[in-house]
């Protein structure tokens, strides 16, 4: 199995006024991030399914995938909290993406790879960062094929860092 991890692009600040479950995407953020996915389609990257928190700024992310998604977007409750068993459960053994949130994309990276989300520390994502993993969806199993910052991203779709 092909598995895109991708925490979400940049979004407003923390706000008092604004609970952080509605926290939108900023303009810079939805530029940034379709020029990722541009660089996402230059490597071959072709999604059957997006699995999304569903947190705003990941709802948003998730939806500029689209140009990359031959199939759904859908939300997961799991992907707003520690990465768990139950969030495996959740996905088709199809390519798909999951867009989530910091410290919990690194550290679901650092389970599927290592076997341990306590080494997560080691692969912080950057906001519109991804990950590209293959192999059997356990923790422990799964190989890092490339870990693509979003300069990188946008750099392959052909924009300027």
């Amino acid at each position: 199995m092909e598995l895109l991890l991708i925490r979400h692009a940049i979004a407003a600040p923390r706000s008092l006024t604004l609970p952080d479950t509605e926290r939108p995407l900023t303009r810079q953020g939805r530029e940034r991030f379709a020029q990722a996915v541009a660089g996402l389609q230059r490597l071959g990257i072709r999604l059957r399914q997006v699995h999304h928190s569903p947190w705003l700024r990941a709802v948003e992310t998730a939806a500029l995938l689209a140009p990359a998604l031959q199939g759904d977007l859908l939300p997961t409750q799991a992907l707003a909290r520690p990465p768990e068993a139950a969030l495996l459960h959740e996905i088709d053994q199809t390519p798909a993406a999951l867009v989530g949130h910091e410290p919990w994309m690194s550290e679901l990276l650092a389970w599927l790879v290592t076997g341990s989300p306590a080494a997560g520390a080691i692969f912080a994502f950057k906001k519109g960062g991804a990950a590209w993993l293959e192999g059997p969806l356990r923790p422990g199993s799964m190989v890092l094929r490339a870990y693509l910052p979003p300069k990188v991203l946008r750099a392959l779709g052909g924009a300027g860092a």
